[in-house]
């Protein structure tokens, strides 16, 4: 199993999209994240759930973990407040984006340790060209290929 087979079309938001919209996104169809593209529509990151969670935490609140619990729920239920007037970009972790990508002729175990090794829900799964650029041809979730292998695993020997 190539990880061309394993790819899927996947929802993707640029990143100068709403993050409000993106955070509905994820929450409508249950997604473990989003893939961000670029100005040109060519992807640029993924961004998984856990980051928007941990742009809704308050920065005094992630380094004194101890202040969450004084916070109160009214104030709490207001999290997502901090997402108005933000971008998607905005909630990417701070430095240079992050997409794992595998080539589309990758075994399913070299995804899987991709998978692993990034502790990313989400793998591009990309033709090469030519030159280091390549082709995106879908997507891999944590999920997808754990169903793949589950249904590999069933099948009579």
């Amino acid at each position: 199993m190539r990880a061309r087979d394993l790819a899927e079309p996947y929802v993707s938001v640029a990143k100068d999209a709403d993050a409000i919209e993106a955070v509905r996104l994820i929450v409508e169809q249950r997604l473990p994240g989003l893939l961000v593209t670029d100005s040109e529509g060519q992807p640029y990151a993924a961004l998984p759930a856990h980051d928007v969670v941990r742009t809704l935490v308050p920065g005094y609140v992630q380094e004194d973990r101890g202040l969450a619990r004084v916070i109160d729920e009214p104030h709490a239920d207001r999290l997502c407040r901090a997402l108005q007037g933000r971008t998607v970009a905005d909630c990417l972790p701070v430095g240079r984006p992050f997409l794992p990508t595998a080539d589309s002729d990758w075994t399913a175990v070299e995804v899987a340790e991709l998978m692993a090794r990034t502790r990313s829900p989400l793998i591009a799964v990309v033709e090469r060209t030519g030159h280091g650029s390549g082709r995106l041809v879908g997507v891999i979730t944590a999920a997808g290929l754990l169903e793949r292998l589950l249904q590999v695993a069933h099948m009579p020997t």
